[in-house]
């Protein structure tokens, strides 16, 4: 992995070629479904987004089970959050550990979950988190040219991506109308 020492660094995970990529989705663990938003994102991105959002749906397929999150390090952030003008957005579950000013795919620092009926969770996407104090630049942070929104009540910067629920309104949209929080 090639780590930049600069104030914005970003990481990407890079692979050998095909079999590996194979090797490394092979398993039990949940496929990304083939979705317009990510088939569209990944024709018009280049090779290296691509490979970041392929390494984002990698990372979080475990995660469609809350306890394997949970396991892992991810905490409680907040209940399933309606955002006014906006729409809703979900369950947040962050991994504090990852708050360090990286951008990284393999490591995303949030995940977002959809309440069930039963008591359950539902992935329907991640979030990438930048802390105020570790961003100095003007501009907002960006990952494959999409601005990271700031979060104030939070003090970070924050970019939903819609990985596991098509969202109509886009793949790195603040808020999805498909996902309820109508079972919370």
């Amino acid at each position: 992995m090639n780590t930049s020492t600069s104030r914005r660094r970003v990481r990407f995970a890079t692979f050998d070629g095909p079999a590996t990529l194979v090797a490394a989705c092979a398993g039990e663990a949940p496929v990304a479904p083939e979705m317009p938003a990510l088939r569209a994102a990944n024709t018009r991105a280049d090779a290296e987004g691509a490979r970041a959002l392929a390494a984002l749906r990698r990372a979080t397929a475990r995660y469609h089970d809350l306890k394997a999150a949970t396991d892992d390090g991810f905490v409680f952030l907040h209940g399933c959050e309606t955002r006014p003008d906006e729409g809703p957005v979900g369950v947040l579950y962050v991994h504090p550990g990852r708050l360090d000013g990286v951008i990284d795919p393999s490591e995303p620092e949030a995940l977002i979950y959809e309440p069930l009926e039963n008591g359950g969770a539902r992935l329907v996407g991640v979030e990438l988190v930048i802390p105020y104090v570790a961003w100095a630049n003007a501009e907002p942070p960006e990952f494959l040219g999409a601005s990271f929104q700031p979060e104030d009540e939070f003090g970070v910067w924050g970019l939903h991506i819609w990985l596991w629920r098509q969202n109509p309104e886009g793949l790195f949209a603040e808020s999805n109308p498909r996902v309820s929080c109508a079972a919370e």
